[in-house]
């Protein structure tokens, strides 16, 4: 893929080409582009001049940077004690065949994103589906193609 150097370099001057903001740099070219591209990351790197191995570190240590396309809305399903305990897994799977794909992958259309979390903190709504920060307490298998209608058609 090719990556805008401008557009990086923007945000690389954004953060005065100080090192320690390496992750806050991934995640508006992440933001910009819904993934991280390795293109970019070696862009920041050489700009920094910072070995790609260190900067490819930083991208694989944290879970909120993705090096694959993600989809123009995430879904999380909250596996939590309380969402597990009310049909969290019955809706994870709901969500697995309406979107025809598995948990951690992205829709062939690119408008979807599908993960499940340990917890999203709102157990009284159990179980939660959480898209793109609104919540959809008390989900329930029915639901789950009426939510999906909301951001677009499926595959």
């Amino acid at each position: 893929m090719e990556v805008d150097t401008a557009a990086i370099n923007t945000i690389v001057d954004k953060y005065d080409k100080d090192k320690s903001y390496l992750l806050a740099m991934f995640q508006d070219v992440q933001r910009q582009y819904r993934y991280l591209p390795k293109e970019a990351i070696q862009h920041i790197c050489d700009r920094l001049r910072i070995p790609f191995s260190k900067g490819y570190e930083v991208a694989t240590f944290y879970s909120s940077i993705s090096l694959t396309p993600r989809g123009k809305h995430t879904v999380h399903v909250c596996l939590g004690t309380a969402c597990h305990l009310r049909g969290g897994p019955n809706i994870l799977d709901t969500f697995e065949r309406e979107l025809k794909i598995k948990r951690g992958d992205t829709t062939e259309n690119g408008l979807f994103t599908l993960e499940s979390v340990n917890c999203l903190g709102a157990c009284a709504l159990a179980p939660l589906v959480r898209i793109d920060g609104h919540d959809y307490g008390k989900t329930t298998p029915g639901s789950v193609k009426k939510i999906i209608k909301e951001y677009g058609e499926t595959t």
